[in-house]
């Protein structure tokens, strides 16, 4: 009994030494964690570490005069901050593989409608080339068609003229053909018949035919009417050649018109044909290029907005200040650094529980 109150002081300062020891080593668990939540925020540029760092080292400081156990709430503050870390860890995953995919399938669409666009272009100038081409080639046939028709015109007109000189050659000639073919059969029956008379009537005759008086100091020549039918007969024959030589040469004349007109017909059907042809052509490809247009129009429209989409994609998954990659390691290296920091502040929360355990048990037994 006389020691008992010795014995309580001295153990009741143990345990005041022990607290002390205790609360030395929390303070320096404490001060550990925040100067590694600093080196963190500063190493990493965090405002949310230096935000963290400040609020434990307000719970250290401040925490146990209210009540609370600072050793849970700073262990609250690192897991809530390490479970946010992992949700933008885990959201930042996400929105890289939705940037990767928006970002691929925006490539292949773009490289698509360019590939649809260039072709569209080139068939569109290809059919508006050659549809040029036809029309400067109708333009050439119709030229022609012009020609021809001229051509044909000066044939017509030459033809009309030389054969009106030949109908009037022909009627001159036969004309004086016939003539002078009556004159032969009146002077050759004449002298069939009367012989004799002919001498006699020779001035009738000759006054018949209308020759003029012969010079009186010229006499008669004897067998003048056998001169007259020589004279006759090489007009007749004059005629007669002259009047075939005009009959060939309008004939000749009239089968080279016709062979010619022939072929000018044939020639105008020919391009009339192939104006057909290249204007059915022309006009299909004028259609051709504007429906293709029309495409090539819808394409240009889309290409607008995927590029439009483009740039904004762009903007969300690429025009950041730090790439996934970087922005991915550093966040693992927070949250490795504050997992660090938690194992310190649960190690000592361990070594506190167990040291308040053997206390216990000591205030127990005494």
């Amino acid at each position: 009994e006389t020691s008992a109150g010795a014995v309580s002081q001295s153990y009741s300062f143990v345990q005041l030494g022990s607290r002390a020891r205790m609360q030395s080593r929390a303070d320096l668990a404490r001060s550990e964690v925040i100067t590694l939540v600093k080196r963190l925020a500063k190493q990493h540029h965090s405002a949310a570490l230096a935000q963290l760092a400040s609020r434990i080292a307000a719970v250290a400081r401040y925490g146990a005069a209210s009540g609370e156990d600072p050793f849970a709430k700073v262990k609250g503050l690192i897991v809530d901050m390490i479970a946010k870390l992992e949700k933008q860890a885990a959201d930042e995953t996400t929105e890289k593989a939705y940037c990767d995919e928006q970002m691929a399938k925006t490539e292949a669409k773009k490289s698509e409608l360019e590939e649809d666009i260039a072709k569209m272009t080139s068939k569109i100038d290809q059919a508006a080339a050659r549809s040029a081409q036809l029309k400067e080639e109708i333009a050439e046939l119709q030229n022609e068609f012009s020609a021809l028709a001229k051509q044909q015109a000066e044939m017509d007109k030459i033809r009309q003229e030389t054969h009106a000189d030949y109908v009037q050659a022909k009627a001159d000639l036969e004309l004086g053909l016939n003539g002078v073919r009556r004159a032969l059969q009146v002077l050759r029956d004449y002298y069939a018949s009367a012989p004799a008379a002919f001498v006699q009537d020779e001035r009738k005759f000759v006054a018949m035919m209308q020759q003029p008086a012969a010079p009186e100091k010229h006499s008669k020549a004897t067998g003048a009417g056998q001169s007259i039918i020589g004279i006759l007969e090489v007009c007749e024959s004059d005629f007669a050649s002259n009047l075939a030589k005009e009959e060939s040469e309008e004939s000749d004349a009239q089968d080279e018109y016709e062979k010619m007109t022939q072929d000018n017909k044939v020639t105008k059907t020919t391009k009339d044909q192939d104006v057909q042809y290249k204007t059915q052509e022309s006009k299909s490809l004028d259609k051709t290029a504007s429906e293709i247009s029309s495409d090539r129009d819808t394409a240009n429209t889309e290409y607008a907005a995927v590029m439009d989409y483009f740039a904004k994609i762009k903007d969300r998954c690429i025009a950041k200040p730090e790439t996934y990659e970087t922005r991915k390691a550093r966040r693992e290296a927070e949250i490795q650094g504050l997992k660090e920091a938690l194992r310190t502040l649960e190690d000592e929360t361990a070594f506190v529980q167990r040291k308040r355990r053997g206390g216990l048990r000591g205030s127990i037994q005494a």
